[in-house]
């Protein structure tokens, strides 16, 4: 007879087996989508471009992702996530590369048009299929070092990105920019065939499990489940979802959340080119600071939401910190070094928020369901994608290229975002996961 299986060793076994890969991917995904922040300025001087055009183009990615996101998980929950996270893959690979064909606004639209359409359904697809492994007392952790990738996208992106800008710029008769589009997302379509070859769509399908491991897992699934249902949580197919507006307030919360992440993302390398120094390969490694702060620091937020159970305060408190972060870098006596220190306090702040957040739409809804609704929180939340940088290159563009107007925008979504929380977190309160466990709870 085996001997009986430890819960805690087998979820850092899966943790171990599944975390790494997903990572990688999203460190690609995120990073073909951000970059066009570092290509900006070569881009801007080569085309043209004013930072309306920009802002536009950076935002119009959300657009394509809006519309496709809950048809792509939808498809996913029905043929299973190694096909469909590898098709996703390798389409927005294609795209990617393709940008370097841009040559006006127009083109530049339509690119990042479809590689939002390429890439709809991606992030969506692994909170759901994190889901097939891992219980709710578990998900917190992993969801932290899943996103961690968009921490280290900023972190390795900076440096590899000026890289390439500055060293690049002229071989072969190609802009630094175009060679940055090609460099970056070549290794998406490799990995998206990588995916398509050893990716386990659920635990019935793992070879590197034992049927005793599998049980426990499926027993864990089942019984998660079950207290779904007595805390009166069924709603199970896509309409269930869509008509809950427990969901679309975690939309709204998610959508000012997503405002401040975006700030970060587009125009990190700007106001760093703007107050400290215009050397593109310098831009990339100082770009990189605020996102290893957070790498760090949203790991251990995640973790210690889920030890103790509370997830209120974790996610209002980040954010109020990174709100209160955003107002100070708008001061003009925060610039430099100062406005690195506070845009890093930011980030931190933002990213501990989302890992944290996304234990809350799981708890609402099951079976399909489940797929509709993380995918419809994801896609309306980041249409913030969509208005953040067009937002910002507007006003730059009517006030001087004035930032500090911009970034107290930023400010005002996040503080927003800690007020939703509480409200949206009582609204929860009744679901499985403070039945569950005291690891899953929403607040105390």
């Amino acid at each position: 007879m085996p001997p009986p299986v430890d819960e805690r060793t087998l979820y850092r076994k899966v943790a171990r087996r599944l975390i790494p890969l997903l990572f990688v991917c999203y460190i690609l995904a995120y990073l073909d989508r951000i970059n066009v922040g570092f290509a900006k300025h070569q881009m801007s001087l080569d085309l043209g471009l004013s930072d309306t055009v920009y802002g536009t183009a950076a935002g119009i990615f959300f657009i394509g992702y809006l519309l496709f996101e809950v048809p792509s998980n939808l498809i996913l929950a029905r043929v299973g996530a190694k096909a469909w996270i590898g098709r996703i893959m390798i389409s927005w690979g294609i795209v990617a590369i393709l940008q370097l064909l841009v040559s006006g606004p127009v083109s530049f639209f339509a690119m990042r048009f479809l590689l939002g359409v390429a890439e709809a359904g991606f992030f969506p697809g692994i909170i759901l299929y994190l889901t097939f492994w891992f219980p709710a007392d578990y998900r917190a952790r992993m969801v932290a070092w899943f996103m961690t990738a968009v921490a280290l996208a900023g972190v390795v992106g900076g440096p590899v990105s000026g890289w390439i800008l500055h060293s690049m710029d002229g071989t072969a008769g190609l802009k630094g920019w175009k060679w940055l589009y090609l460099l970056e997302g070549l290794p998406s379509l490799l990995t998206g065939l990588f995916v398509l070859m050893v990716m386990d769509n659920s635990p019935a399908q793992a070879s590197w499990l034992s049927e005793e491991e599998k049980k426990l897992l499926r027993e864990r699934k089942v019984d998660e489940e079950a207290r779904k249902q007595q805390a009166g949580v069924t709603g199970h197919e896509v309409a269930d979802a869509l008509g809950n507006p427990k969901v679309w307030l975690l939309a709204a919360l998610y959508f000012f959340i997503v405002m401040g992440l975006y700030g970060i993302s587009f125009w990190l390398p700007q106001i760093i080119r703007e107050t400290i120094t215009t050397d593109e390969q310098s831009i990339g490694w100082i770009s990189a600071i605020p996102w290893l702060a957070s790498a760090v620091c949203m790991v251990a937020v995640g973790g210690h939401s889920d030890r103790t159970g509370e997830r209120s305060w974790h996610i209002a408190g980040a954010c109020l910190a990174g709100s209160i972060a955003f107002a100070a870098c708008s001061m003009p006596e925060v610039s430099g070094w100062y406005g690195i220190l506070a845009l890093s306090v930011a980030t931190c702040g933002i990213m501990s928020a989302l890992s944290c957040f996304w234990t809350l739409p799981s708890a609402l809804l099951s079976g399909t369901a489940a797929a509709a609704g993380i995918a419809l929180v994801n896609s309306v939340g980041n249409v913030a994608g969509y208005v953040s940088p067009e937002m910002a290159g507007m006003v730059r563009d009517a006030t001087g290229h004035r930032m500090d107007i911009v970034l107290l925008v930023f400010a005002a979504s996040l503080l927003v975002a800690a007020l939703l929380t509480l409200k949206a977190t009582r609204l929860i309160e009744t679901t499985p996961s403070t039945a569950s466990s005291p690891a899953s709870g929403f607040g105390r």
